[in-house]
């Protein structure tokens, strides 16, 4: 009887020790729950002027270790694609999911929803289906921001960009700009006698800085919303002109080892057997209406190159901050530039007008809570983001889209998806169309009438060898023609 009395005593304090044990598990199992339930932020960063010039994308001496280290968790598309290779065309066509030639957006000074008041943006999306939706930095265009599309961080335009043509419109005074960065411009080390176009070394860790601004500003934002589901749009103005970097990240680079590209040139010329229309004969951006020999050029792109490991650094901030508040675990992170550039590569030294790969072409990364490092190979385009990231927030699929979901790309980057990237562009009273596909890439000016350009992007990744006249190739440019009659 006492054996059984004491068996019922361990057995009554085992019992009270499991029931407490319980009870202080509880609120770790509720909030691991809660968290599994939780949606998924979005951290969307975007990088103005960026090529695919990152170590993670193969580009040798190039320094990036936050990207680099952002890829290793993400799936890097080798294929995506810019709709625009200038920047509102570009961030209205992929912010609103819509080719530029359904927005109707084809320069720097055009307000897309001033076109269609209806249009319903991808942050404004994310807003409607009840996240808090934030804006940093340049996400849609200087002046030209989307006040509906936030719910804190947004802006009015700016009557003096998107009345720019109005005869009826007077000028307002310009805002004041910010006195430190006025005066680094100032301070700014010019490569030449002209001032067309500097390189500005900033002092410190480069804090008077509008990008080191932003990445700040983000950094709050995730610490405000840290408890509730939010789209964070972080946009850095880096590495646009003017090149700008503190010298720390200038002293990275000899530029002696700056390397040149195989088809550089002193100044912007198509090469023989491409149509002269296709490289504007003045650049838009750096060596404005001068030459570009080989030193000021290695000069230039050293100074390129620190402005993208300055954009770097702050990416880095960010992410930092991400971890900190516990956010890795539950945000997508997107990484991506807003439309290519040029660097020499047929003496061109912009975007502006380029319907080459190096103009449409951009870095694109993605990653989702616990994915592992993968690659895709398969064409994608920037306006594939909003119902991709629709999808994988588990969001109903949005209305009035023209892109395509890549969300299983994301999970299984080697799946089949062939849809080509189409580009356009206008240049004067030109315009040009381009068709990627996994295998050629092909462009019309005015039809054909202006020239057309064919390249086999495998054999030929320079885009060296026009084939677009060469009858064998005949049936090629027929098939890319039939892609483009599909197209808006």
């Amino acid at each position: 009887m006492k054996n059984f009395a004491r068996r019922v005593a361990t057995a009554c304090t085992l019992c009270s020790l499991f029931i407490q044990f319980l009870i202080v598990l509880a609120p770790i199992s509720n909030a691991q729950t809660k968290r599994r339930k939780q949606k998924y932020n979005v951290l969307f960063i975007i990088s103005d002027d960026l090529r695919p010039e990152l170590g993670a994308y193969g580009v040798e001496g190039i320094k990036t270790p936050n990207i680099d280290a952002l890829a290793r968790r993400a799936t890097r598309f080798d294929r995506a694609y810019a709709q625009y290779p200038v920047c509102n065309p570009s961030r209205s066509s992929f912010l609103t999911g819509r080719y530029p030639t359904e927005t109707k957006v084809l320069n720097n000074n055009d307000y897309f929803r001033k076109i269609d008041p209806t249009s319903v943006t991808l942050p404004q999306y994310f807003k409607n289906n009840g996240y808090a939706s934030l804006r940093v930095g340049k996400i849609f265009h200087g002046g030209i921001d989307d006040a509906p599309s936030w719910t804190e961080g947004g802006e009015p335009t700016d009557p003096n960009i998107t009345e720019r043509g109005n005869p009826n419109f007077k000028p307002t005074r310009p805002a004041q700009s910010d006195p430190a960065q006025e005066q680094a411009v100032n301070n700014a080390v010019n490569i030449s006698d002209r001032n067309s176009d500097r390189i500005i070394v900033l002092d410190g860790d480069g804090e008077t800085n509008g990008d080191y601004k932003a990445a700040t500003r983000a950094v709050n934002f995730l610490e405000k919303y840290k408890d509730q589901p939010f789209f964070l749009a972080v946009g850095f103005a880096k590495p646009h002109s003017p090149p700008t970097a503190p010298k720390k990240f200038f002293d990275l680079y000899d530029v002696d080892k700056i390397p040149l590209p195989e088809d550089f040139g002193t100044s912007p010329r198509a090469l023989p057997g491409a149509p002269e229309i296709s490289i504007s004969p003045r650049n838009a951006d750096l060596f404005i209406g001068r030459p570009s020999p080989p030193d000021l050029s290695r000069e230039m792109k050293r100074a390129y190159w620190a402005s993208v490991s300055f954009m770097d650094a702050q990416v880095g901030r960010v992410l930092e901050a991400l971890d900190k508040n516990g956010l890795r675990d539950n945000t997508i992170v997107v990484f991506f530039g807003d439309h290519g550039y040029h660097l020499g590569e047929k003496g061109k030294w912009s975007k502006a007008y380029s319907m080459y790969e190096l103009g449409l072409r951009v870095p694109l990364l993605i990653a989702m809570p616990g994915q592992k490092a993968a690659s895709s190979r398969r064409v994608v385009e920037l306006m594939d983001l909003y119902p991709t990231l629709a999808e994988l927030c588990g969001l109903a699929k949005p209305v009035r889209q023209s892109g395509v979901s890549i969300a299983r790309l994301v999970k299984e980057p080697k799946a089949s998806f062939e849809h080509p990237a189409y580009a356009v562009t206008v240049y004067g009273k030109s315009f040009a169309r381009s068709i990627r596909t996994s295998k050629w890439h092909y462009v019309e000016w005015d039809g054909g009438k202006s020239g057309n350009m064919l390249y086999a992007t495998e054999d030929d990744p320079h885009e060296l060898k026009n084939l677009s006249n060469d009858p064998k190739y005949g049936s090629v440019v027929a098939e890319m023609k039939s892609i483009l009659a599909k197209k808006p």
